[in-house]
């Protein structure tokens, strides 16, 4: 099956976005920092740390979506509830990146963030939470037919007259 292999690789994606982020917003902190310019009054020191932190936290947050991934592909399974608010947030995340790489950067970086969120939704996808539940027309262990206990049809009760 295909589901299996594209959670590793959306896993490993989203491990090395979560390093690259953080690296890319420590870079630009120290770039900030070795200059002495300010930004509409704004502090430069403010402006290190705040992308320094920034950096952190969202590398942290990928990181966490790619622990969820990985944890999918260990267990080839859906994620739970807090691995799936995770995927799909990182999902609209990737979306909104791609928007607006594709006037910053480039073609080439839509187009890397549009893979990405495939792989996050071919992942969320491929693991529906209806398939560990099993087939839902099973009949009950205990041999009834589940509805009203004696297992006659519940009917549906006649329609109001217009008169």
């Amino acid at each position: 099956m295909v589901r299996r292999p594209v959670a590793w690789v959306a896993a490993i994606v989203l491990f090395v976005e979560a390093i690259g982020i953080g690296l890319l917003n420590w870079f630009l902190g120290v770039v900030v920092d070795r200059q002495d310019m300010s930004l509409a009054g704004l502090d430069s020191d403010m402006m290190s740390v705040s992308s320094k932190v920034g950096g952190l936290v969202f590398g942290l947050y990928f990181a966490a979506c790619g622990l969820a991934a990985l944890l999918v592909a260990l267990r080839d399974r859906a994620p739970g509830l807090f691995g799936r608010i995770l995927l799909i947030s990182s999902a609209v995340v990737h979306g909104l990146l791609g928007a607006f790489t594709v006037g910053l950067v480039g073609w080439g970086a839509f187009a890397f963030m549009m893979v990405v969120l495939a792989l996050i939704v071919f992942t969320l996808m491929a693991y529906d939470r209806r398939e560990a539940a099993g087939p839902a027309d099973a009949a009950p262990e205990d041999g009834k037919n589940g509805d009203n206990g004696g297992g006659a049809p519940v009917t549906a009760p006649p329609a109001p007259s217009a008169s």
